[in-house]
């Protein structure tokens, strides 16, 4: 399968931290590897060999322009000889951005179809629409979200809890299935926060709330900013962008506009706040790193 490489748990000093009480570190996952980076890794583990046990030749996926998913599953294929396809939503733009211009590099057919068609990506007569089309093809969701995915980030939330003892745990929300794993995972003292990379993602709740329940639920207390998607998914701001800089300079920490730096943008701000009390922060770094070559 796909080597893991271990990673290391970087430690942001700054007085604002001090001053609060806090010890802010990050886990470096983006290093993990070089192109199946982050929670991708762990989401894609058992997606991948669930494809191999049923002899699937092609995978097929879902994702947006700037999807770290397709990213991820592009170059998985690309390494373990299969055929891939990607189902973009949006029109067809040229150039193509970093994402998607790899994910063509490593073989991936990209297929664009309206947002409109996008939606009923779940849709039985839809997914019949793209076997005929592609032929046979082993589906993985939108985000690599599925009970498999979900079981591959509950092993890295273990990993997590015999590698630091974390107050609160903070990382990016797509579609949820990396924040479920996690939350399955924790001890009931512990607290999860989820960013919401989607504009209006309240909805990403439910979808969380559908994984945990599907495994009797973990005890861990777990919620969902939603403040923090600066304009909605891929978009950025000028200060937002001041922020990613800043954070390279000082502590050669880099991030993506897309998913990392709305995370630790947000937990700055709620320790501002007061939103989170005294103790360990840990920030999962689920790399996208590619993602800031083609920021708008």
């Amino acid at each position: 399968m796909i080597p893991y490489t271990e990673t290391p748990i970087q430690e942001i000093p700054d007085p604002l931290l001090e001053r609060a009480g806090i010890r802010l570190l990050v886990k470096r996952e983006d290093l993990n590897h070089a192109q199946v980076s982050g929670n991708k890794w762990w989401k894609l583990k058992y997606n991948l060999a669930q494809a191999r046990e049923e002899g699937a030749d092609t995978l097929l996926s879902f994702g947006g322009a700037y999807s770290n998913h397709l990213y991820a599953l592009a170059g998985a294929s690309s390494i373990l000889g299969l055929k891939s396809i990607g189902i973009i939503r949006g029109e067809e733009t040229h150039p193509l951005n970093a994402t998607l211009t790899y994910a063509s590099s490593k073989g991936m057919h990209l297929h664009f179809i309206s947002r409109e068609v996008y939606r009923t990506k779940s849709e039985d007569y839809f997914v019949k629409e793209l076997k005929e089309r592609f032929g046979k093809f082993y589906l993985i969701p939108e985000g690599g979200t599925n009970s498999l995915a979900v079981k591959g980030c509950v092993e890295f939330g273990e990993k997590l809890l015999r590698e630091i003892d974390f107050d609160y745990i903070c990382l990016p929300v797509g579609t949820g299935g990396t924040l479920a794993g996690i939350v399955n995972s924790l001890r009931p003292e512990q607290t999860a926060i989820g960013f919401s990379a989607l504009k209006n993602g309240k909805f990403l709740e439910e979808e969380v709330r559908k994984w945990i329940e599907i495994r009797n639920s973990a005890s861990a207390s777990w919620r969902i900013e939603t403040k923090y998607d600066f304009g909605g998914y891929a978009r950025t701001t000028p200060a937002l962008g001041r922020f990613i800089e800043d954070q390279k300079e000082r502590h050669a920490l880099p991030l993506d506009h897309v998913y990392t730096s709305k995370v630790l943008f947000g937990i700055y701000e709620l320790i501002k706040r007061n939103e989170i009390g005294k103790g360990v922060v840990l920030m999962v770094h689920t790399g996208g790193l590619q993602g800031a070559s083609s920021s708008k």
